[in-house]
């Protein structure tokens, strides 16, 4: 498990899954895919948990991929990448999910909401997708779940500008369920997810595959990604972005 992850069964049977490496914006690494990926199957595998919440630190969500670790694993398969083993599991998780988002969230900050059946932001929430501007393409079947949530040309421009979006446009686009203060928001997902850990868990389970729609096509989209984020992770263009990002000292964190 790693450090930078907390896991936190609370009673009402909601687990938490905390990102916790402030320092770093949050910018998730290797091992914390792993511990994230293990908490998701642990979840569908127990009795006692019902639901799961995603959330941050106080101000951050997520910055997303470590770039620094992103650029160590390269030269390895894409397909033995503990990001999309986390991604995989993401999109076949049976237990309800919830996020709550307050402050950044980047790359897979954004397009695990997708996966969420409720998502809470806070007003300094900042939603961002900037694969293609790091020379990749999008990843966790967003290439296929955005056109279905806003429409063909809101997604193209969301994926392919990279524009910032804030908290009230996500409500707006149909990306979250409402704003909540900060100080409250946290607590409100929780309860939320404890209101869907409460209901018949069969029943929630039909529902949320009805709901979801076409399982094969939302796997089949995220597998058409991964082959073309391998690709492009290996190009000139993703390998110049990467080092102009890390040589300049910005922050970390972007995709996957």
């Amino acid at each position: 498990m790693s450090e930078h992850v907390t896991i936190e069964d609370l009673a009402g049977g909601v687990r938490l899954i905390g990102f916790a490496r402030p320092e770093k914006k949050n910018a998730l690494t290797g091992a914390m895919y792993d511990s994230m990926r293990e908490a998701l199957t642990g979840a569908d595998g127990s009795d006692a948990v019902g639901a799961i919440v995603f959330a941050g630190t106080p101000g951050i969500f997520t910055a997303g991929n470590d770039i620094a670790d992103f650029a160590a694993g390269a030269a390895k398969p894409f397909t033995d990448a503990p990001a999309l083993h986390f991604i995989r599991q993401l999109a076949r998780t049976k237990t309800p999910m919830v996020a709550a988002v307050d402050g950044i969230a980047v790359g897979i900050g954004t397009t695990l909401t997708l996966h969420c059946d409720l998502v809470y932001a806070s007003p300094a929430a900042r939603f961002r997708m900037p694969f293609v501007e790091l020379g990749l393409v999008p990843e966790a079947a967003s290439s296929y779940l955005l056109p279905r949530r806003v429409g063909l040309a809101k997604a193209t421009e969301m994926l392919l500008l990279s524009e910032t979006f804030d908290a009230d446009e996500a409500v707006r686009l149909g990306l979250a369920n409402a704003v909540i203060p900060a100080e409250m928001l946290v607590e409100h997902a929780v309860a939320k997810a404890a209101r869907l850990a409460a209901l018949p868990r069969g029943a929630v389970a039909a529902s949320r595959a009805l709901i979801r729609g076409d399982q094969e096509a939302i796997e089949a989209a995220l597998e058409a990604e991964a082959v073309a984020f391998e690709k492009r992770l290996r190009s000139a263009e993703a390998q110049a972005a990467f080092m102009s990002f890390l040589s300049r000292g910005a922050k970390p964190g972007t995709a996957a």
